[in-house]
């Protein structure tokens, strides 16, 4: 059996015992972030290739594919070329920047040759993909800060040490305006205008710069320069990724495989992509009970693409997990402090993950939450005529803006809670109540519900009482 088999065996027989248990929990993330560091080179090129498959939106020209490069590569002594590329367009990442970096820390462990391609060329013009607009252009100032930034953040996830660094104004800076018009004869704009996005603009009228158009092209080139086996992106990047394969073949070499991740959704439960502009992120550089928090606020539906996104989980394991919720055996609620502690474990360690899970079970297993210490606090007689939409966003900074305090409203996250003598009542809000005051509001759902007690407001999992009623 492979070292990767012998742990899923041990982690197997974890995740058939009671998951509300902190000890069987600790030694399940024991095991499973010991996973993160374990040498995979024992795993056959068909094993490698449906692992890193089981991840991916798509591998092309097909799984099979990989599998034969990588038995090809064995055969001559060496791993795969294997380059995930990074604009550093922004300083704080979030755990969707993440998943590519898993993956390239699989086929790392694996024995191949990765090299992380540092876009300081390309970041100049951003990465067009999914924009409705050009990026605002980035100083050399800009991309040294957002790298420093980057590279800090994602080092949880990858062994640096054993990393390839490049950066693409190697080749790009000094490349001349002959070649480039000789390789732009050889490239449609056919084949350019096939993005949806880039369609999408010129039918509203917003337009396209030149250099949005080469940005594809640019990206090709590093993968001629590095002459690459793999190249690793989102699921958003397809087309610029298989415009590699095809300058590769203009060039006279063997084209690379394309692995695309998938974009993961945020945690307002949505749709949405996870961004920092929607706010329904997990940030890389925040705390960790913040963390565990915001994985223990997203719906039930996101255990699944969150357990196979950011945990080292096999198959099996992850539908052993949720066999057992089907079943009954297993709580969701457990299972999603499960993983809450992964991802926690995995941004420092498992001593950190189990403090954090003990802060969320102290707060959110109070029977009433005035036990709970250090609660914010809002007076309402002080507040005047804004709507709770913006005091969630002002006064508490729950949320990142009005608009998202409107989405948690039609997802029926922004509730009253009442405590009085005979317990808790809780009072759903209705998007249209979430623009009004917060005093007018409060004092006619009391009235409707025919209670009084200490009244707090909950927007998804976050809670701050109400005063001056």
């Amino acid at each position: 059996m492979t070292r990767l088999g012998d742990s899923v065996a041990r982690a197997s027989e974890l995740l058939a015992q009671d998951l509300s248990s902190d000890s069987a929990v600790e030694r399940l993330l024991t095991e499973t972030r010991a996973r993160r560091y374990l040498d995979l080179t024992d795993l056959s090129p068909s094993e490698q290739a449906e692992l890193i498959a089981s991840r991916a939106v798509e591998v092309l020209p097909g799984p099979e594919k990989l599998a034969a490069r990588i038995e090809e590569r064995a055969a001559s002594g060496r791993g795969l070329s294997v380059k995930l590329g990074v604009d550093p367009t922004a300083q704080d990442m979030h755990l969707g920047h993440a998943v590519p970096v898993i993956i390239l820390s699989r086929l790392q462990r694996m024995g191949h040759d990765v090299t992380l391609l540092i876009g300081d060329f390309t970041a100049k013009i951003g990465d067009p993909s999914g924009r409705t607009a050009e990026r605002p252009p980035l100083t050399d100032e800009d991309i040294r800060r957002n790298l420093a930034g980057y590279r800090d953040q994602v080092r949880p996830f990858v062994d640096f040490d054993r990393i390839s660094f490049r950066e693409n104004s190697e080749w790009l800076a000094p490349y001349t305006f002959p070649e480039l018009l000789t390789l732009m004869a050889q490239v449609p704009v056919s084949q350019l205008l096939q993005r949806e996005d880039f369609r999408n603009r010129l039918a509203a009228g917003s337009g396209l710069t030149m250099s949005e158009l080469l940005y594809p092209i640019a990206q090709a080139l590093d993968s001629v320069a590095l002459e690459c086996d793999v190249e690793l992106g989102g699921a958003d990047q397809l087309l610029n990724l298989q415009m590699g394969r095809r300058l590769m073949e203009l060039r006279g070499q063997q084209p690379q495989l394309v692995v695309t991740m998938p974009l993961i959704e945020g945690t307002d439960g949505t749709g949405a992509k996870m961004s920092k502009s929607k706010g329904n992120y997990v940030g890389l550089s925040t705390t960790a009970e913040d963390v565990f928090g915001k994985i223990m606020s997203v719906p039930d539906r996101l255990i699944e693409p969150y357990l196979k996104a950011w945990t080292e989980w096999s198959d099996q394991e992850v539908g052993q997990a949720l066999a057992r919720v089907s079943g009954g055996s297993l709580h969701p609620m457990d299972l999603k402090k499960v993983l809450a502690g992964e991802v926690v474990a995995a941004m420092f360690d498992v001593p950190t993950a189990m403090k954090a899970r003990a802060g969320f079970t102290a707060q959110f297993s109070k029977k009433s939450f005035a036990d709970v210490d250090t609660l914010p606090t809002l007076n309402a007689a002080q507040l005047g005529g804004e709507g709770i939409a913006g005091l969630l966003a002002r006064e508490l900074e729950f949320v990142p803006s009005a608009s998202a305090a409107r989405r948690l409203a039609k997802q029926n996250a922004l509730r009253l809670v009442v405590e009085a003598a005979d317990g808790q009542h809780t009072i759903v809000l209705a998007e249209g109540e979430a623009l009004r005051p917060l005093a007018e509001v409060v004092r006619e759902k009391l009235a409707e519900a025919g209670v009084g007690g200490t009244v707090y407001l909950k927007a998804g999992r976050k809670i701050a009482e109400i005063r001056g009623l």
